[in-house]
């Protein structure tokens, strides 16, 4: 019990001396998971607005796959990429295997689903609302997904927010395409994986700590951005 009580001390004290190793995992992390924020966001956001508005053959099974992805095993998910950048696969050129990049893209593959299919649902609700007018007004659909996505911004970024939680949680992928490697692919989650192994509490408690906090941010600014959604509405 005083170990863990010495251990815990000491890990408060990490994080409020503002420790350099602890720092830099943090940083990376932040840096890997809002790059693949950003690039689920390019692809997700788009396609779900497309599926809340246009209606085509073979419409549902893409929602039912897009459902079904958000389910992505995140080590599956490291396996594909790392076969996609490995020197035998299309992408081993690029050298980007066990790199920071190799991370956001499998990150951004785990998310993009699930972005998507949020995106989607979320839409879908206010195209009903929009539909009779847009098809009156003779608006193609090429213009009304990017009219939909900014009306949604509001709920959308609960929708970002929440792939952001789910990127910065994730632990199986990052590692099996980021090697773990310390000062360079290492984030939090692998990080405390290897500490908490190597008996290493301290530093496995602080980077804990940062990480339920930002979890808690991400959630305060999900219900904050989901207020003024209900306020800007009505």
């Amino acid at each position: 019990m005083n170990d863990l009580g010495s251990a815990f001390a000491a890990a408060v004290g990490l994080v409020s001396g503002g420790d350099p190793a602890l720092l830099g995992i943090v940083l990376l992390s932040l840096r890997v998971s809002l790059g693949a924020l950003a690039v689920a966001a390019l692809i997700g956001l788009p396609l779900g607005a497309l599926l809340a508005v246009a209606r085509f053959p073979g419409r549902g099974a893409v929602i039912v796959v897009l459902n079904a992805l958000m389910g992505l095993p995140p080590v599956l998910c490291g396996l594909l990429v790392y076969l996609l950048l490995s020197r035998a696969g299309p992408l081993g050129p690029l050298g980007l295997l066990f790199t920071p990049a190799a991370m956001v893209i499998a990150q951004a593959v785990l998310i993009a689903p699930i972005v998507a299919a949020l995106a989607r649902q979320v839409l879908e609700g206010m195209w009903e609302e929009y539909a009779e007018q847009m098809r009156s007004l003779r608006v193609s659909t090429a213009r009304a997904v990017p009219t939909l996505l900014w009306d949604g911004r509001f709920a959308l970024m609960t929708v970002l927010l929440a792939g952001f939680g789910r990127a910065a949680a994730e632990v199986g992928a990052v590692m099996i395409v980021g090697g773990n490697i310390e000062g360079y692919t290492r984030v939090m989650t692998t990080a405390i994986a290897l500490e908490t192994s190597k008996g290493d509490l301290p530093l496995a408690l602080a980077l804990g700590m940062v990480l339920m906090a930002i979890v808690v941010t991400v959630n305060a600014l999900a219900q904050g951005l989901r207020d003024a959604a209900a306020r800007w509405a009505g």
